[in-house]
């Protein structure tokens, strides 16, 4: 090889190049090390939304701020973004960096549409359940009650939906939806009374049974007005209790107080 003055000059080439690629490489850092990149500001701006309603300066300080490492350029914005998604409220999270000393955040807040199981997590309008202050969620009005099998969320919300439009006509509201372990619906309207839907036999169940309750309740009230549970879970007719008695659990035989045949 030493005697090969091709490969020494090409070896020399090699070993020159790297010290030069190097010496950029370490005045790159150094640069970047400079004081004048050091983060000196953070802008919140909203996605989709005009304003923050619960997060704030002071919940972001205490629970992201202190989480951000390094300057302008060494900072990680996933583990920035991971630490703004981690506030209380925050749905998602965007990081993009600004010349020559900014980071730009923009947020998206839950919004709140009810509570979601016997935890104290919320159900948010887009059928995410997260944990937050629920004194902050009950704020401006009492929320509606939700619970479910895990990954049910966004079913359970559309249902909502649904029912809310189809009690519509008699002016009676959903206060409380849940879907049990197997997969039967109850309602409780804001008269008090609670609805057991059954299990969805067909694209159409629930449908049907809602509209034989809506035929014949006006009729129901006239004699009972202080209905407390109504089981809609028969194929003609519907069970009733004024007493406080409770609808049977799913799969087992409904003993009504009143049996009435709709027909």
């Amino acid at each position: 090889m030493w005697q090969d003055a091709k490969a020494l000059n090409a070896t020399a080439s090699g070993i020159f190049a790297l010290t030069v690629l190097a010496s950029i490489a370490a005045g790159v850092w150094w640069v970047a090390q400079r004081p004048m990149f050091n983060l000196r500001t953070i802008r919140i701006e909203t996605i989709g939304q005009d304003e923050l309603k619960h997060v704030n300066h002071l919940t972001l300080r205490s629970n992201a701020l202190g989480r951000i490492k390094g300057n302008f350029f060494t900072t990680n914005l996933d583990a920035v973004r991971q630490a703004f998604e981690s506030v209380p409220w925050v749905r998602r999270a965007t990081v993009r960096r600004e010349w020559p000393d900014q980071l730009i955040v923009a947020l998206e807040e839950h919004e709140a549409l009810g509570t979601w199981g016997e935890d104290g997590k919320l159900l948010s309008t887009k059928g995410d359940v997260f944990t937050a202050n629920l004194a902050e969620a009950e704020e401006d009005h009492t929320l509606p009650e939700f619970d479910g099998p895990e990954g049910s969320e966004k079913e359970v919300l559309s249902r909502y939906d649904e029912l809310r439009t189809w009690f519509a006509p008699l002016k009676l509201v959903p206060e409380s939806l849940s879907l049990s372990g197997r997969y039967a619906w109850t309602v409780r309207l804001n008269n008090g009374m609670s609805v057991a839907l059954g299990r969805e036999q067909t694209s159409t169940t629930l449908k049907e049974r809602v509209d034989r309750l809506m035929g014949i309740y006006p009729q129901l009230v006239e004699h009972l007005p202080n209905i407390e549970t109504i089981d809609m879970r028969y194929q003609n007719g519907l069970a009733l209790s004024a007493t406080g008695l409770k609808i049977p659990a799913e799969g087992a035989k409904p003993k009504p107080i009143v049996k009435k045949k709709i027909q």
